[in-house]
C-alpha cells in the first residue's frame, strides 16, 4: 500500500475510532446511514460509489473523494469508469473542481501501484 493510501486510511480510521468512542448518538446514526446508504440495494455497490465520487467531488471533499476512489478501486471500477465519473463531476461542478480532479487522478495512480 502506498504511503499516501497508508496515511489516509490510517488517519481516518483513528479519528472514526475516537468519534465512535465519544458515543454520540447523532454522530453514530449518521456514520450507520451512511455505511447503509453505500449497501447493494436496487443499485449495486459500485455504482454507488461512483456516484458518491460525483458528488464528493462537486462538494470539493478531498477526503470524501480519496475514500470514495478506494471503495470504487476496491469494487472492481476500472480508470476508464472513474475518469468518466471525475469528468461528470467536472462537468457539473465546473472548473473550480479541476484542483480536486488533479488530487483524485494522483490518488487513483496510487491505488494502482498497489498492484504491482
Amino acid at each position: 500500500m502506498s504511503n499516501q493510501v497508508k496515511e489516509f486510511n490510517d488517519y481516518r480510521s483513528k479519528m472514526n475510532e475516537k468519534l465512535l468512542a465519544d458515543n454520540n448518538k447523532i454522530i453514530k446514526r449518521i456514520f450507520n446511514l451512511d455505511t447503509n446508504a453505500y449497501a447493494a440495494g436496487a443499485l449495486d455497490v459500485k455504482t454507488k460509489e461512483l456516484l458518491g465520487l460525483v458528488a464528493s467531488a462537486v462538494l470539493r471533499c478531498d477526503d470524501c473523494v480519496k475514500y470514495h476512489l478506494e471503495s470504487s478501486y476496491n469494487e472492481g471500477a476500472s480508470k476508464e469508469e472513474v475518469m468518466e465519473t471525475l469528468s461528470i463531476a467536472t462537468l457539473v461542478g465546473g472548473t473550480i473542481v479541476v484542483p480536486h480532479l488533479r488530487r483524485a487522478y494522483e490518488y487513483w495512480e496510487e491505488l494502482e501501484k498497489q498492484e504491482g
